[in-house]
Parts: structure tokens; sequence; C-alpha cells
């Protein structure tokens, strides 16, 4: 787990979709079941949401709490 990804989670938002401009820390664990199961975006985007779906399932959310700002 790389810190720069973690801070990009707190200031990424997502482009697309029902959850259009939310950050993606803030996404909610359906939407990101939904990717896990069908399938992530290809790239960068695709990358942290497969990150913040594991942080998500894992109780970790919380590591994100010191760095949104």
């Amino acid at each position: 787990m790389n810190p720069e990804h973690l801070e990009a989670l707190v200031a990424t938002e997502m482009p697309f979709g029902k959850y259009k401009g939310r950050l993606i820390a803030d996404l909610p664990g359906h939407y990101l079941n939904w990717f896990a199961r069908e399938g992530f975006p290809p790239g960068r985007l695709g990358q942290l949401i497969a990150l913040m779906h594991e942080l998500d399932h894992n109780g970790l959310s919380g590591l994100l709490t010191p760095l949104r700002k």
C-alpha cells in the first residue's frame, strides 16, 4: 500500500456514474462491491477503486481519516 495512493483516495473524484463528483474514499460499499463483481475500470481509476474496495471490505476505511483535509 503506497501512501500516495491513500492520499489519492481522498483527493480523487469519481468521474462518471451515479456517484460522479464523490470522492473515491466516500463511495458506498455496495458500489465498490459491484465493481469487484463486474470489473474495475482500466488504469489508475480502477486501481484506486480496487484499493478502496479492499480497505472498505477489511474495515480499514478509518486509515483515511487523518488524510482528509
